[in-house]
């Protein structure tokens, strides 16, 4: 894990007026740009790539980061349990960019002469930092700043060994790194062929493992076997891998009992990032722009339509990342992409882009940073507020925002302006040069 420090880039120097040059071919975006038979150029960034990452980025710290979750716009909450909002697809959209990336990122190292041994630890480390970095931000402060059960007087000792047997084994990050590392090393030798394969035995697999295989300790099958979140397969095996009696129970804490990002899901979620490498590979070709686009919008909607379609068998549900939810938003992924490569790269339409392209090239340290800053404010540091000791973020809530606003204007307004805080910070570090690269 890396601090990557570049100087900005200042204007170029006026030109004298030339004659203008004859058409070249359209070279593969986001591989090389102005490749042309000879020594390869530098790899070209592609800005709707960071505009889309970016999008998706500051959605989740909008949505993660409410002035208070009793008061929240439909759209901006998690589906309860089947079905989906807008908000259910901003980490698919993650993952699926995830997946682009890693084919672009392997194109571009193979070229430049790494083999497969380089190539998979390469893969390896990346998927070891950002795993280790989704366990620090669970562990993050390092102790249980409530109350610790069965202990009346905890000393600070107690607390931070509290804090171990609570920490959250899987999460986001580590979702992500899990996807990432088996989704490039399932695609880094086998042909296109035998990598759509394997993303159908990923789906169909899990698909009957989830509804045909009888749920240990009820025996319900079909939709009965997906009807509570608790009484389910993924679930069952939460609990047998991430509560460890004992020595602490692992799973969210919000449920205790199923984890969202938990182990069993983690095997569809691992379909999303294989999708992401299709449309990685289908970027990369050496044809023109409208081709790759008119093929992103047609194959997204028709992975949307089948998608919706499998959700009549296999509902659509984040927290299970079901396979009709893997199909349904890699579609909605490849046309949302398509629609903001024709906005940048075709029209030439980039005056909204620069909030999300700070946020894009910076994901990692958005992620991180804006999750211990709410791990801070929203529990760790406690003021007082009217004879009572509340969290930080709530004192400047009720102080701020909901005097003059109704509750969910007020909470969509702490989000936005949290939104706000990081884009300063990152467009600062992005003026600068500086990238937590990994």
């Amino acid at each position: 894990m890396t601090l990557a420090s570049a100087p900005p880039a200042g204007p170029p120097p006026a030109a004298a007026p030339t004659a203008a040059p004859a058409p070249r071919p359209t070279p593969p975006l986001g591989v090389a740009a102005g490749e042309t038979g000879g020594r390869p150029a530098a790899r070209e960034r592609l800005v709707s790539l960071d505009v889309f990452r970016g999008l998706t980025i500051a959605g989740m710290l909008l949505v993660n980061n409410p002035g208070t979750w009793s008061a929240i716009y439909p759209p901006l909450e998690h589906a309860e349990w089947h079905g989906w909002t807008p908000t259910d697809l901003i980490f698919p959209f993650f993952l699926f960019i995830v997946g682009i990336t890693t084919h672009l990122s392997l194109a571009a190292r193979r070229a430049r002469g790494d083999d497969d041994a380089t190539l998979v630890r390469q893969v390896l480390r990346r998927g070891a930092i950002i795993f280790l970095l989704g366990l620090f931000l669970s562990w993050f402060p390092g102790f249980t700043w409530g109350a610790v059960a069965g202990v009346p007087e905890p000393s600070f000792l107690d607390r931070v060994v509290d804090r171990l047997y609570q920490v959250r084994l899987l999460g986001v990050l580590q979702r992500i790194a899990l996807a990432y590392v088996f989704g490039a090393l399932l695609t880094l030798r086998l042909r296109p062929r035998a990598q759509l394969a394997t993303v159908a035995a990923l789906l169909v697999g899990y698909w009957i493992l989830m509804m045909a295989v009888p749920v240990p300790g009820t025996g319900a099958t079909g939709l009965a076997a997906i009807a509570e979140p608790s009484a389910t397969t993924a679930a069952y095996v939460d609990r047998l891998l991430l509560d460890w009696g004992r020595w602490g129970n692992h799973i969210w804490a919000s449920s205790a009992t199923w984890d969202p990002e938990g182990v069993l899901s983690t095997i569809p979620a691992i379909g999303t990032v294989i999708l992401g490498v299709f449309a990685g590979r289908w970027l990369a070709r050496p044809v023109p722009l409208a081709e790759r686009l008119n093929g992103l919008f047609a194959v997204g909607a028709l992975a949307m339509v089948v998608g919706l379609v499998w959700n009549w068998g296999f509902p659509i549900n984040k927290s299970l990342w079901t396979s009709s939810y893997v199909v349904f938003t890699a579609g909605m992924g490849a046309v949302a992409l398509a629609t903001c490569m024709w906005l940048i790269e075709v029209r030439g339409s980039r005056w909204w882009t620069h909030p999300w392209i700070a946020f894009g090239v910076n994901p990692i340290l958005a992620f991180v940073g804006s999750g211990l800053l709410a791990r801070l404010i929203y529990s760790v540091i406690r003021v007082e507020m009217d004879g009572r000791r509340v969290p930080l973020q709530g004192a400047i809530f009720e102080t701020v925002y909901a005097p003059w606003l109704a509750p969910r204007d007020a909470s969509l307004a702490f989000a936005l302006s949290f939104v706000l805080l990081w884009y300063l910070v990152l467009r600062v570090l992005h003026r600068r040069g500086i990238f937590l690269k990994v």
